[in-house]
């Protein structure tokens, strides 16, 4: 058993509000051995993250790897980094005695729905792994989800639980597709599946933020929905679960490599 804390908080464009935003919510999830920040928890999305964007050593991912040692908490969440041509947008894994991890570097990026990641990031080319808190966990960051490709590489790669950390943007459908889509990337790979996104920020009127954290089981049952505002809440991944779920539904198994690795050829049959 895990327990593992949703940490849905608003993002504002100061990174030292935000990393006191931080040690707030592990404080009221003491009883947590992993905490789970939005995408972009350095800084609110737009043109001033080239300004704020630091390296690994910084006083930013510094101040989490103090926070997550003092205490005792695991930690993911989203930085940005100085990249080559932009920024990288960076997820960190830190493990409770502050030792960092992992980082992630997003592949994916959102050019969709009228806006333009990639004018400010630099994509990543990295599927990464991390052991933390006794989990094998898969990191999947925001737009990263609409790719069912990149689950499947962290699964093959050992992933027994997925990490999604977004800053989900709200508009037509959006709210419906993170949540079809966070349940769908469980069920589909029978994997325990952590979903943080960033809470709305009252004063930002940008979209970015629309909630709804969620702890999905492999069987894509919702064990938590956080809603729209503001909330900490811990949950428990059951390692034993997954392991009997995987057995029921042993899907992973009955993957066909040997025809869907290879490329599509045309088939014309009827006369």
């Amino acid at each position: 058993m895990t327990r593992v804390a949703l940490c849905q908080i608003p993002i504002s464009h100061d990174p030292k509000t935000n990393l006191e935003a931080v040690r707030e919510a592990l404080a009221e999830a003491r009883d947590a051995e992993l905490a789970v920040f939005p995408e972009a928890t350095l800084a609110r999305f737009g043109r001033g993250v080239a300004e704020v964007a630091e390296p690994l050593d910084g006083p930013f991912v510094t101040g989490l790897r103090e926070a997550a040692r003092e205490f005792r908490t695991a930690i993911i969440a989203g930085t940005f980094e100085p990249g080559d041509g932009g920024v990288l947008n960076t997820a960190v894994a830190i493990s409770e005695v502050g030792g960092l991890k992992a980082a992630y570097r997003k592949i994916h990026l959102f050019d969709s729905f009228g806006s333009r990641e990639s004018d400010l990031v630099v994509a990543g080319d990295t599927p990464t792994v991390v052991e933390l808190a006794g989990l094998r966990i898969g990191l999947i960051t925001c737009y990263d989800v609409r790719f069912p490709e990149l689950a499947r590489a962290l699964v093959d790669a050992g992933a027994d639980t997925f990490a999604v950390i977004a800053a989900w943007g709200s508009g037509p459908m959006k709210e419906e597709h993170w949540a079809t889509m966070v349940r769908a990337r469980a069920i589909e790979n029978t994997t325990w599946t952590i979903a943080v996104g960033q809470a709305p920020n009252p004063s930002a009127s940008d979209g970015f933020g629309v909630g709804r954290s969620m702890l999905v089981d492999p069987l894509g049952v919702v064990r938590h929905d956080l809603g729209p505002a503001r909330a900490v809440q811990t949950g428990v991944i059951d390692q034993a679960l997954g392991e009997r779920i995987r057995e029921t539904v042993p899907s992973l198994r009955h993957r066909r490599p040997d025809i869907f690795s290879r490329p599509a050829g045309a088939s014309v049959t009827g006369s």
